[in-house]
C-alpha cells in the first residue's frame, strides 16, 4: 500500500445533474477541493456519496475519475454498498484494476441479517476472490456487527484490515479500539463526536463532516495530535453546530450545499432525495459563518 490510511478521509459526495446523471468534471473539482484542504485520503462511493444508487459501470466511472485526479497523492478507498456476496464481488471485480488502497464494504442490509458465521464468510469471500483489502463499514442498524464479531472477522479474515465504526455510541468505538488486533485500523464515523474519537486513539475518521469542511477537521486532527485539547474542544463545539444543521434524512444534499458555499459545486442529489430546504440552507450558512469557513466563492 503506497500510502498509510489514517487521519481525515472524506467520503465524497456525488454530483448529479437534473437527469440523475453523474457530473464527472465536478468530481474532479471536488477532489481538488478536498486535497487543497489537506485531506489525507478520499472515499468515493459511500453513503454520503449516494453509492447505494450506483450501477456497476457508474461505480467504475466515479472511482476511475477520483484515482486519475488524485494522481497518487493520497490513498483512495472505494465504497461498496450491496445486498449479497455475489453483488459485492462483481462490483469489486469491475474496479480491482484501478489500484484502490482498500474497499469500504457494508454488511448486507436488506431486511434479513445472516448469522455471524455467514457474515464472516461474506467478507472472506470478497477478499479471497478479489484480493482487495476491506474496511468493514459498520453502519446498518438492523444488520449491526458487534465489537466481538468484528474482532473475530479481523482475526480470521486477514484481508479485512479494519472497521469504520458508524454507530452513534462512542463506547462501541472505545470497545473496538481496545479489543481490535493492534495491526488493524479503526476509523470513527460519529460526526458529533470526532474530537473524543480522535482523543481515544481512532486511526482517523470517514464521515460526512469531513467532506463538508475538510480543512476544519484537519485542524481538529492536528490539534488532538499536538495535545492542544483546548483548541480541539473549541473546534468541536463549532463543528457540532454545523452537524446539527446538516443532520437530516437528506444529509447528502445538505453536505453538497456546504461544499457549494465554499466554491465546490455539489449539483443535485439523485431522486427521490430532496435538495436542501431554504430553512436548512439558512442554518448551514449561520453555522459556517460561526465556524469561520471561507465562503468567499459562494454563489
Amino acid at each position: 500500500m503506497p500510502h498509510k490510511l489514517h487521519g481525515v478521509l472524506p467520503p465524497m459526495t456525488t454530483p448529479f445533474n437534473s437527469d440523475g446523471e453523474i457530473e464527472v468534471p465536478a468530481i474532479r473539482q471536488q477532489v481538488r477541493f478536498l486535497l487543497g484542504q489537506g485531506a489525507h485520503g478520499l472515499v468515493p462511493g459511500g453513503s454520503t456519496g449516494e453509492g447505494h444508487t450506483f450501477e456497476t459501470d457508474e461505480l467504475r466511472r466515479v472511482i476511475a475519475t477520483v484515482m486519475e485526479e488524485a494522481a497518487g497523492k493520497v490513498p483512495v478507498v472505494a465504497g461498496v454498498i450491496v445486498d449479497s456476496t455475489r453483488q459485492a464481488i462483481n462490483k469489486v471485480r469491475a474496479i480491482e484494476d484501478l489500484g484502490v488502497a482498500a474497499l469500504q464494504v457494508t454488511p448486507v442490509h436488506y431486511l434479513f441479517r445472516p448469522d455471524d458465521d455467514h457474515m464472516l464468510q461474506h467478507f472472506r469471500a470478497i477478499t479471497e476472490q478479489t484480493g482487495v483489502p476491506i474496511i468493514i463499514y459498520n453502519v446498518i442498524p438492523w444488520s449491526y456487527l458487534s465489537p466481538a464479531l468484528l474482532v473475530r472477522i479481523m482475526n480470521e479474515v486477514p484481508g479485512v484490515i479494519g472497521v469504520k465504526q458508524s454507530a452513534g455510541d462512542l463506547k462501541l468505538l472505545a470497545d473496538l479500539l481496545i479489543m481490535a488486533p493492534k495491526d488493524k485500523l479503526i476509523f470513527g464515523a460519529i460526526d458529533a463526536l470526532l474530537y473524543p474519537s480522535f482523543a481515544l486513539g481512532a486511526h482517523g475518521a470517514i464521515s460526512a463532516l469531513l467532506s463538508a469542511v475538510p480543512g476544519t477537521v484537519v485542524q481538529l486532527w492536528n490539534a488532538v495530535a499536538a495535545g492542544d485539547h483546548a483548541r480541539a474542544r473549541s473546534i468541536h463545539e463549532k463543528l457540532l453546530v454545523l452537524w446539527n444543521a446538516v443532520f437530516a434524512p437528506n444529509m447528502c444534499s445538505c453536505i453538497k450545499y456546504v461544499q457549494e458555499l465554499q466554491g465546490c459545486p455539489g449539483f443535485l442529489p439523485r431522486a427521490p432525495m430532496p435538495p436542501a430546504s431554504s430553512e436548512q440552507k439558512a442554518a448551514i450558512r449561520s453555522a459556517l459563518k460561526a465556524l469561520g469557513a471561507d465562503t468567499a466563492k459562494a454563489a
